[in-house]
């Protein structure tokens, strides 16, 4: 311990949890091996799994990566993405949402207001063992979790959306429309995100509604940079257009010309994060 912060070693010396050492695809090397470090923290359903990426010395920063809705810490893009993003010095923690992947709790229970509270959780790991995020960043549903949290992580300096929805009820609208007469009805419904069934329940439709994030993204108050493909026939791209419209400055929109919603492209993840890296180095190095 130091400071009370826990320190990571190398070369020999214990780290305070399992490491794995991974070798990166060259597209995205900046050097030759980058660590990985199984960990996980407590959340409002209980524990919460994660992976700690990790720079070869020192981090600039800390950042959060927040996946897809369904998605897991382990989908390609929040992989290659933190790989990316901590090759160029930035360690990045990705964990899974309560109910999905390696972490605790039922997705039936989950919801938009549960996924804050599992992002601010995850700040509050950083700020306790590490140091406080500076960077969130968040793909898809991730993305907009991130704009509704970022206010309540003081810390953080700028923020990211990839193929984020401008609403969280966008995915009511766009995925649960031809079950909300069964959910009003019944309370709940099975039903195919991704081509794996889900059991939902009428309170995610009804979280979802109370959540206008107009007001949020407006007054921000960090560094934002909206990214989203024109072809993106998941979450269209006028939800990235109106986030980036209802943001002030400093603000920066990239267009992710011929990539798919789930930046499923190795060369694609790799450009995603060199953007994301070489955009918010002058403002979490200035932090």
């Amino acid at each position: 311990m130091m400071g009370g912060r826990h320190v990571l070693m190398r070369n020999g010396v214990p780290l305070h949890g399992p490491a794995i050492r991974c070798r990166v695809a060259p597209s995205l090397q900046q050097k030759d091996t980058m660590l990985t470090e199984r960990v996980d923290f407590p959340g409002p359903h209980g524990k919460l799994s994660a992976k700690l990426d990790l720079p070869d010395g020192p981090p600039r920063a800390y950042g959060v990566f927040a996946h897809c809705f369904t998605c897991s810490k382990d989908v390609l893009a929040a992989n290659r993405i933190c790989h990316g993003l901590a090759e160029r010095g930035v360690a990045m923690l990705r964990f899974d949402f309560a109910g999905l992947g390696a972490s605790a709790g039922d997705f039936a229970d989950t919801n938009f207001s549960s996924n804050v509270d599992d992002l601010l959780a995850a700040a509050d790991f950083l700020r306790a063992r590490f140091e406080a995020p500076r960077l969130l960043v968040g793909h898809s549903m991730g993305g907009t979790a991130v704009l509704a949290a970022a206010a309540r992580i003081p810390e953080s300096k700028a923020v990211v959306t990839i193929a984020s929805p401008s609403d969280p009820h966008y995915v009511v609208d766009k995925l649960l429309s031809e079950h909300l007469d069964t959910l009003a009805q019944l309370g709940e419904a099975r039903v195919k995100l991704a081509g794996r069934d889900f059991q939902m329940r009428q309170q995610f439709v009804d979280d979802a509604a109370q959540h206008g994030l107009a007001e949020r993204i407006a007054g921000l108050g960090r560094a934002l940079m909206v990214m989203h493909a024109p072809g993106d026939d998941t979450v269209d791209i006028a939800n990235g257009q109106r986030i980036f419209e209802l943001a002030q400055y400093p603000k920066s929109f990239v267009s992710l010309d011929g990539m798919d919603h789930l930046v499923t492209g190795r060369e694609d993840a790799a450009q995603v994060a060199a953007m994301i890296a070489a955009w918010s180095a002058r403002h979490i190095d200035a932090a």
